[in-house]
């Protein structure tokens, strides 16, 4: 059964919990930073292993030095929903060992 979509408000009320995150566009995002390639594609490498376990997968976008995720349910008609901070919060979880900012 897919997620129920948030309200505005809960998005925003989640929002300040996850710091660094944003509402744009009916999708939560963030890009973060990072000291090298190699640090970034390893950070991108992990967040797939993440999204695998949760079936649920953000668009990914590397850069040089950084990676971007924005993220929604496709299978909740484009919203955010409480699955989409699941996965936000996971990322947000294993940054840090990657040297992520």
């Amino acid at each position: 059964m897919p997620s129920e979509p948030l309200s505005q408000k809960e998005i925003e009320d989640r929002l300040r919990e996850l710091p660094g995150w944003a509402f744009e566009d009916d999708h939560i995002l963030r890009t973060y930073r990072l000291g090298t390639h190699m640090a970034a594609s390893a950070l991108v490498a992990h967040i797939a292993v993440v999204q695998q376990e949760l079936n649920h997968h953000s668009d990914l976008t590397l850069g040089y030095n950084t990676v971007r995720l924005s993220v929604n349910t496709h299978s909740a008609g484009g919203t955010v929903t409480e699955t989409d901070f699941e996965l936000a919060q996971r990322v947000e979880d294993i940054a840090p060992a990657h040297g992520a900012s």
